[in-house]
């Protein structure tokens, strides 16, 4: 081998080793990709919702009440006994009168005395009253006999007939006073007359049920005395429940009544659906575990399921409410983890290549995990979810 052509190949071999070693030192320096979780952009229903805890309740409700007071016989009825309309479900006797203690009984017997005596002189009176009147008739009688034999004038007669009726209307009047003061008296001697121990005077009043349903709540289960409109039972229809939700107003601004519902979490396998029958038209303030008043509103739902499904709810039972004010098939969708904002508008980074591309959409709408894009992505996109802030456009990046 020449020298020329020795000096060549060594020379050769030196530009080879130093590119080597230059691609060497340039992979060192050279960033490693950065490792990123990402997701799908796929494509299909999309749904947000108002979700919020809810409990049943009957839609009709009736609480049963004394219309009158009296003494009340004890309850035989039952919590979730089935009762007919009209059925007998409460009987109220007459109240007994209180007792006498020494002072109001002999204010009471004195009285009685006293009632006694205007009796006797009322008797008196009546026969007074008969003694006049049978002397009237006697000077009636006397003057009709000498009216005949001229000794007694047309006008002196006209005298004794009118004086016979004032004494008959006397009697009569004086009659009435001793059948007054005998009825005074009786009813006087009837305070002093002992109490019956079981208070069954009289006859009871039945208080009847005014629905067909079960017994949801005995108020009064013992006997006692209660006043006139003392509540005593209550009664509905279990089957007929519906569903009451306090939700926010801004988030009532956007239920409509018919807008679906989802029910779940109720106690049973499946999710019930419903609707929404009303939004009340009133806001109330509602304190917020964390100490925060929120204005809130009932918003009434209807169960659209088959009984029979739901057969084991009863009323005041907890579960947790969806209410789905948006619903859109065929949607394109991406995790609401990998959006940040960018201005007054949206952006994501896409990876492609290995490579970070970042990518401005426009959001349509988002619930808590999924947002609705416009347009813009593909389906079938890779997106970064959880991008670190540190992240550019052209970063190398490999899938974690």
């Amino acid at each position: 081998m020449k020298p020329s052509e020795k000096s060549m190949k060594q020379k050769l071999i030196w530009v080879v080793a130093g590119a080597a070693v230059l691609a060497l030192l340039v992979w060192a320096l050279m960033p490693t990709p950065r490792e990123v979780e990402t997701a799908l952009v796929t494509q299909g229903r999309f749904e947000r919702a108002v979700q919020e805890d809810g409990k049943t309740r009957l839609r009709d409700r009736y609480q049963v009440s004394a219309p009158l007071g009296g003494h009340l016989e004890r309850m035989t009825f039952k919590q979730g006994d089935d009762v007919a309309q009209d059925a007998p479900v409460a009987r109220l006797w007459p109240s007994t009168p209180p007792l006498l203690d020494a002072r109001s009984r002999a204010e009471q017997l004195a009285a009685n005395a006293a009632l006694q005596a205007a009796l006797v002189r009322s008797q008196t009176m009546v026969e007074r009253a008969g003694a006049a009147l049978a002397q009237a008739k006697a000077d009636l009688q006397r003057s009709q006999s000498l009216e005949k034999q001229g000794f007694v004038a047309p006008a002196g007669l006209e005298t004794d007939r009118l004086n016979l009726h004032l004494r008959e209307q006397e009697l009569a009047s004086a009659r009435q006073d001793a059948v007054a003061a005998r009825f005074t008296l009786a009813r006087s001697q009837a305070t002093l007359e002992p109490v019956s121990s079981n208070g069954r005077e009289g006859a009871p009043f039945i208080v009847r049920s005014p629905v067909a349903g079960k017994v949801l709540k005995v108020l009064q289960p013992s006997a006692g005395m209660v006043m006139a409109g003392t509540p005593l039972l209550e009664v509905g229809d279990p089957t007929r429940l519906e569903v009451v939700v306090d939700v926010l107003t801004e988030d009532a601004a956007q239920i409509r009544p018919g807008t679906p519902v989802q029910l779940a979490h109720w106690g049973g396998p499946d999710t019930l659906q419903g609707e929404v029958r009303r939004v009340e038209p009133s806001a109330f303030t509602k304190v917020s575990a964390l100490g925060v008043e929120e204005q809130r509103v009932n918003t009434l739902i209807d169960i659209l399921s088959p009984a029979a499904s739901w057969f084991a709810l009863g009323d005041g039972f907890k579960l947790d409410v969806r209410i789905l004010v948006q619903v859109v098939e065929g949607a394109v969708q991406v995790p609401v983890s990998a959006l940040f904002p960018m201005g007054t508008r949206s952006a994501l980074l896409v990876m492609e290549g290995g490579q970070v591309r970042l990518k401005e959409v426009y959001v349509e709408a988002r619930n808590g995990v999924t947002a609705w894009i416009k347009s813009g992505l593909p389906v079938g996109t890779q997106v970064i979810v959880y991008p670190d802030s540190q992240l550019r456009d052209g970063d190398r990046v490999k899938t974690r």
